[in-house]
């Protein structure tokens, strides 16, 4: 397999050179899979406009979707990261874990929506129709839906770069499920 080497800030173009700045400033290091993304001049910046958008998913619902997608796609790298910003997001390693594996039994509005997640990835975006109506009888709303499913797409996109980069960690790894 091609091996990619991350880009330095020298290596990339004018434009993601300013973008590496604002990453750099903005989380004291630019991520080895976003250097990845600057060898398209377009990549990087279009990512950060949809990572960065305006949602109305909880900074800790997007990082229940986010580590439940990495987990199903088997993606090292963002499960990695994801459990480093759950961490910072206040969740606990025991549940960083479980919500990993599809649930959040310590909270049944997270629960329902991790469950949704866990099986409408896994079954290439069909989803079963009673975790539907439990998403929704959670309290989620139609928006909150569209949204989830924006970070769904946000999310397919660093995991299968990292599938097919294999680039390296630059947070500490995920533990292993048991």
């Amino acid at each position: 397999m091609k091996t990619f080497n991350v880009p330095s800030r020298e290596e990339v173009s004018a434009n993601n050179q300013t973008l590496f700045d604002n990453l750099k400033k903005g989380l004291g290091k630019v991520p080895n899979l976003y250097a990845t993304m600057a060898y398209s001049e377009n990549g990087l910046a279009t990512y950060l406009a949809l990572s960065n958008g305006k949602t109305s998913l909880k900074a800790k619902e997007k990082e229940v979707v986010n580590l439940v997608v990495s987990q199903v796609n088997e993606c090292d790298y963002c499960l990695a990261a994801h459990t480093f910003i759950g961490k910072l997001n206040g969740f606990s390693d025991e549940q960083v874990i479980e919500i990993r594996k599809g649930g959040a039994s310590f909270d049944p509005k997270l629960n329902a929506l991790a469950a949704l997640v866990k099986n409408q990835v896994e079954n290439k975006g069909k989803v079963d129709p009673a975790l539907l109506d439990a998403f929704f009888a959670a309290g989620f709303t139609n928006e909150n839906l569209v949204d989830v499913i924006v970070v769904i797409g946000d999310k397919m996109v660093t995991n299968y770069l990292y599938a097919a980069t294999k680039v390296p960690l630059d947070f500490p790894a995920a533990p292993a499920l048991s």
